[in-house]
């Protein structure tokens, strides 16, 4: 097994002969560090190779909101194309949707002085979501489907042929149970889609990633975080409670998140009760002919 100081080494000569990305010039040089950076590398080229995300030469419109997530997902991605495991051109852009406050200054100036190809976007949707729905009403639904459709314009408008998003495991595992209450079905954040329209593909790079490792990775670098006042203010949405379910759970048996998403790609179609998967009426065909 390797010690600390050997993979702090081992992280050191890498980024010796490579370099690095500027977006890590401020990065720690620590054991801990670093070995959350492999982490999360490891991680996202997981998701990156196992559901083919990656076609050489095409370009990604990769949205930043300014939270730790997106932030997190474009330092990993500018990462990995730095070390020539990405053959992807990456366009970050952020949509200023009119909300009140909103420092505008702040992610064009990160992303400049970074020499990141960048687009900011400006498009009023807050105005949108407060006028059609009541004070204290649940904004997202209706914000994220305003949010996405202008994406996959600008993605058009930029010659990209996928948006790229940030959404990580725990997302994914609390849609999952959000549907699984609610809805009555069995459905999570998928790694990979094609929208309505057919012509932009979606891409969750980030999905085995923990959120609690993304925090720890965006408290390292020091992004410069941008809350969000419209629905981060708002306090009974599903999804926290779905965050306190799975939280419990893990502080109880520590591990479960990583099982609970590993088991998302392993089903067994004939052990669950949906007919449309699998043939159960012609088991006794098959009973008949054994």
């Amino acid at each position: 097994m390797m010690t600390d100081a050997a993979l702090l080494a081992e992280q050191t000569s890498e980024d010796s002969q490579t370099g690095a990305h500027p977006v890590y010039g401020q990065a720690p040089r620590s054991v801990e560090f670093s070995k959350l950076r492999k982490r999360l590398i490891r991680n996202a080229r997981e998701a990156i190779e196992k559901f083919a995300m990656v076609r050489p030469g095409e370009k990604w419109l990769v949205a930043l909101s300014g939270g730790k997530d997106s932030y997190g997902m474009l330092a990993l991605l500018l990462d990995l194309k730095w070390r020539g495991l990405l053959p992807v051109e990456l366009l970050a852009c952020n949509l200023d949707q009119g909300q009140p406050n909103f420092p505008k200054h702040i992610l064009p100036d990160y992303l400049a002085g970074l020499g990141i190809a960048h687009r900011i976007e400006y498009q009023d949707t807050y105005s949108i979501v407060t006028d059609k729905l009541p004070a204290g009403a649940t904004y997202c639904s209706l914000c994220s489907r305003l949010r996405r459709g202008n994406l996959y314009r600008i993605a058009r408008e930029e010659g990209c042929s996928a948006l790229v998003l940030g959404h990580h495991r725990d997302d994914s595992l609390e849609t999952f149970f959000m549907n699984l209450f609610h809805g009555g079905k069995l459905a999570a954040m998928p790694p990979r889609l094609l929208n309505d329209e057919g012509d932009i593909e979606v891409l969750r790079p980030l999905i085995y990633c923990a959120e609690e490792d993304l925090q720890r990775f965006s408290d390292s670098m020091a992004f410069p975080i941008i809350p969000c006042d419209l629905c981060g203010s708002q306090d009974g949405l599903e999804r926290n409670a779905m965050k306190a379910m799975l939280a419990d759970i893990e502080k109880r048996m520590p591990g479960r998140k990583d099982v609970m998403i590993r088991a998302l790609g392993n089903i067994n179609p004939s052990h669950m009760l949906d007919t449309r998967l699998f043939d159960f009426a012609g088991l006794l065909d098959k009973r008949a002919t054994a």
